[in-house]
């Protein structure tokens, strides 16, 4: 059992307690802390209500994110604040939480302290760790700046800057080839969020800006979606991925699969040893866990993300948990659950559940077990592939489909009104209303002149 740490606590309450210790519960409440307010951590804290536990959320940003409409702000569909909301207004009315904006820089798991960039610690009773994954470049980080992911509001600011951007420098470029280039747009990874990428950025070009230039056509503008795999959608039926390669197709969109991308420049994209000149590239090919296996020096698989129990602890330490895209965690089939929000919420309410269950001395939950609900992707307007076992659909009914469950998740009757709003406005008329170019000046001057 640690020292008492009360009279360090930032939270002001009294230590020196182990969840595990059944006489320690007469005395104090047990201090949970969860860093990352993405759905999994939310989750934790949402079930955690009532469950007789004093509750610290960290993450280093201020908001919440609903990251699969996050391809609807890069390609200026919606704006940030209708898929951001504020951590505390969330849990204004929680007195038993506490949120905190602060960055992680490790655990120091034998001391129960969480240790934070500004050189201050937080003591824990249960850690939680939620803290997501970002984008991998599979050892080719260099290709970063070429080539931006999308896991970030910052991130989707950013690709809508340098798509917009594209079209405006498009228009008043004089040399034919450098024109083209502007207006050839690559979207690496064939994915639920490549297709996304791929299918918006086409219908922004030959329908949303159809009548917005003089100098250039919109209308002749490249989108090509590149997947190393035999296929797009691998996690979806063969026949709802060659729907989605045909709906593509009709968009516009140039499809290349079976080889991967060899090489990312400010130039263009490298695709089995031929050189493909474009302004624009976007990552959508693969992600990696934050560095919590290393926080905790504990076993992770390929991806980074932490090996963890039947019950989402780290072995040899019952009171870290990890979930979400950071965990590596087993299904009943022997594969690894994916990292999909439905599964980050599931693992938030078991873990939240075991806690209070702890609390309370009662016995524990049977070993966690996910529950895998379908898998969604839109490929554009009114065009969508839904595949839930025996229920699979595509087209028109799987867009709107798509659109009700989506809708359904976001946090705030408000939200979801505006989100709707933002919608029936776009699909009617094809106007997007956030197709805002927004940088820091030294920035705006930067890409300007390039």
């Amino acid at each position: 059992m640690r020292q008492d740490t009360s009279n360090d606590s930032p939270l002001g309450l009294s230590g020196g307690h182990s969840i595990a210790a059944k006489s320690d519960y007469s005395n104090a409440r047990p201090r949970v802390v969860v860093v990352g307010a993405g759905f999994g951590g939310l989750e934790v804290v949402q079930s955690l209500a009532k469950k007789g536990a004093d509750v610290t959320i960290i993450d280093r940003r201020n908001h919440h994110l609903f990251q699969p409409l996050l391809y609807q702000v890069a390609s200026a569909s919606l704006s940030t604040s209708e898929i951001a909301w504020p951590i505390r207004a969330l849990f204004r009315k929680r007195k038993d939480v506490r949120t905190l904006l602060a960055e992680v820089d490790g655990v120091d798991a034998q001391a129960q302290n969480v240790l934070l960039t500004d050189g201050t610690t937080l003591p824990y009773d249960i850690l939680v760790l939620a803290t997501g994954a970002r984008h991998s470049y599979f050892g080719n980080d260099a290709w970063e700046p070429y080539a931006p992911g999308l896991k970030s509001l910052e991130d989707a600011v950013t690709i809508r800057r340098r798509v917009l951007l594209a079209f405006e420098k498009a228009e008043r470029e004089p040399d034919p080839a450098r024109r083209a280039a502007l207006q050839t747009f690559v979207v690496i990874g064939g994915g639920p969020t490549g297709v996304e990428l791929a299918g918006t950025i086409a219908e922004l070009a030959h329908l949303t800006l159809k009548q917005d230039f003089r100098s250039i056509d919109p209308d002749a503008t490249k989108v090509i979606l590149i997947e190393a795999g035999p296929r797009l959608l691998p996690v979806f039926t063969e026949k709802l991925s060659d729907y989605t390669r045909k709906a593509l197709q009709k968009l516009g969109v140039e499809i290349r699969l079976g080889k991967p991308v060899t090489e990312c420049s400010s130039e263009g994209v490298t695709v089995d040893g031929k050189h493909l000149p474009a302004e624009t590239i976007l990552w959508a090919a693969g992600v990696q866990a934050s560095p919590a296996a290393r926080w905790l020096n504990t076993e992770a698989d390929r991806a980074g993300r932490v090996i963890v129990g039947p019950d989402l602890t780290i072995p040899g330490n019952p009171n870290i948990f990890v979930i979400g895209d950071t965990a590596a965690a087993t299904g009943e089939d022997g594969k690894t659950v994916p990292g999909l929000a439905p599964a980050a919420k599931q693992q938030g309410q078991y873990v939240a559940d075991l806690i209070g269950r702890r609390i309370k001395l009662k016995k524990p939950p049977s070993p966690f077990r996910y529950r895998h609900q379908g898998n969604l992707a839109t490929i554009g307007r009114r065009l969508a592939v839904v595949d839930m076992g025996r229920l699979k659909l595509r087209g028109t009914l799987a867009w709107w489909m798509w659109k009700l469950i989506h809708i359904y998740f976001l946090i705030g009757v408000q939200n979801r009104l505006s989100v709707a709003l933002s919608w029936t406005w776009t699909h009617s008329i094809g106007y997007r209303s956030s197709r805002l170019i927004t940088y820091a000046d030294q920035q705006a001057d930067t890409d300007l002149k390039q």
